[in-house]
């Protein structure tokens, strides 16, 4: 573990969980990185000064579902007014009406509004423009909110969206087109309210966009939720970290995925940083720790011979172009003819590996359950349960069982309910990636 960063910065620090231990002829090797940042901000104690390098815009559907019922828009006003409550002085902000288009709402004319008790007064009151009807087509919000924070020269951008249907009015291509060109230029959070919108479109949003998803099914909820988000917003402090991979010559890397606080495949996010150096995209950070599931493939060795398999570095660029160092760690290989040394498995990776095995089995038994295999989707979910039951993670448990009556979770022996509501089923799809961290 190391600690390389400036004072001026939050400090950040790389521990590394593995079994070095490989068999003879073993070829890959599987660890935990565990990232921190402390020192940074948090929602009740960022520093004034940190604030005004932060823009935000707030995306807000307004197409003519948002009047069934009429509550579902005035909560959207309310939550969108507290949000901006929760704005510090100085930081930069915006809010767009999303149809089958984007509007600015306030402040207009392309730029963005500086955050003041004025500013704030002027934008709750334009809210009062947020009025149901259109379409809806995500994709125009997203790149007039790229536009908007592209205006500002704040390191830290960032979106709050929210929808409450599908986005039918422009081709799947056409959303994926721009989450392609906003990714890497700032980060969003995105969230579905009510139970008619489609999961993927919304965990999409989030996942390209290195930012949360999740269902407010009641739209009196809406003001909490977003007042939880825009203060993790006020939070952050630094932007454009990446987790920079180096592996010697011979070595590749298999697969890089967050695993805690949420299951996020970070594999094909890669840029080439340099030899044998790629870097994965993890967005902007507080005070926070997060993990990450490294497996990298190994030239074979003999007994008694070890190798660094990766160094797995925290970066962010700086204004020449090149790219500070704020934290370090190691990955290494060991080969032993100790069977017991080598076919023992960390509890960290053990751990995030059911985690990662139990977001993709509640994936695939709610799809199973749509399509009409029964059967199936009784193995994926039963095995669903097992796991949650498991690794302690009581939410996921509990959700689960508002969609199948649990006979027993230690062997996952399930029954599938007939009637489910399509809250439960939708929460359990949008949180099935997050999962509990490992109990040291």
């Amino acid at each position: 573990m190391s600690n390389l960063s400036k004072p001026d910065v939050p400090r950040f620090s790389v521990d590394v969980y593995q079994n070095e231990f490989l068999p003879e002829g073993g070829r890959e090797v599987n660890a935990i990185v565990t990232v921190t940042s402390t020192g940074g901000g948090t929602a009740a104690g960022a520093s004034a000064a940190s604030a005004p390098d932060t823009a935000v815009v707030i995306m807000v559907d307004c197409s003519g579902s948002m009047d069934y019922p009429p509550a579902k828009m005035r909560n959207a006003r309310q939550a969108t007014a507290a949000a901006i409550d929760v704005l510090r002085e100085g930081v930069s902000f915006a809010v767009v009406a999303g149809t089958h288009q984007a509007k600015e709402v306030y402040p207009g004319q392309g730029r963005l509004a500086v955050a003041d008790a004025t500013t704030r007064a002027q934008a709750k009151e334009a809210l009062r423009k947020l009025t149901p009807g259109g379409g809806t087509a995500i994709g125009t919000w997203l790149r007039l909110a790229d536009r908007l924070l592209a205006s500002s020269d704040a390191s830290i951008r960032h979106g709050i969206l929210l929808t409450d249907g599908r986005n039918e009015h422009e081709e799947p291509d056409a959303l994926r087109a721009s989450l392609d060109a906003c990714a890497g230029r700032f980060t969003c959070d995105a969230r579905g309210v009510g139970t008619d919108w489609e999961v993927k479109e919304v965990t999409g949003i989030a996942s390209a966009l290195l930012g949360s998803a999740d269902i407010v099914a009641d739209p009196s909820g809406l003001a909490a939720d977003f007042t939880g988000m825009m203060e993790n917003v006020m939070g952050k402090e630094l932007a454009d970290v990446a987790l920079r991979l180096w592996t010697p010559q011979g070595a590749e890397v298999q697969f890089v995925k967050q695993v805690a606080p949420t299951v996020r495949d970070l594999t094909d996010r890669r840029t080439e940083a340099g030899p044998r150096a790629g870097d994965y995209p993890t967005g902007s950070w507080g005070d926070e720790s997060r993990d990450y599931h490294v497996c990298v493939r190994v030239p074979d060795a003999g007994v008694g011979r070890e190798m660094l398999a990766a160094r797995a570095s925290l970066v962010r660029p700086t204004r020449d172009g090149s790219a500070e160092t704020l934290a370090q760690g190691l990955v290494r290989a060991v080969w032993t003819d100790d069977l017991a040394a080598s076919t023992t498995i960390n509890p960290q990776v053990a751990h995030y590996t059911g985690q990662a095995e139990l977001a993709q089995a509640i994936q695939q038994g709610l799809e199973l359950r749509k399509s009409g295999d029964l059967d199936g989707a009784t193995a994926k979910l039963g095995r669903a349960v097992q796991l949650a039951s498991r690794s302690g993670n009581e939410d996921t448990a509990k959700l689960l069982a508002k969609v199948v009556d649990v006979v027993d979770a230690v062997n996952g022996t399930v029954r599938l309910k007939a009637k489910v509501s399509a809250e439960a089923e939708k929460t359990l799809e949008t949180r099935s990636t997050k999962t509990v961290r490992v109990k040291k």
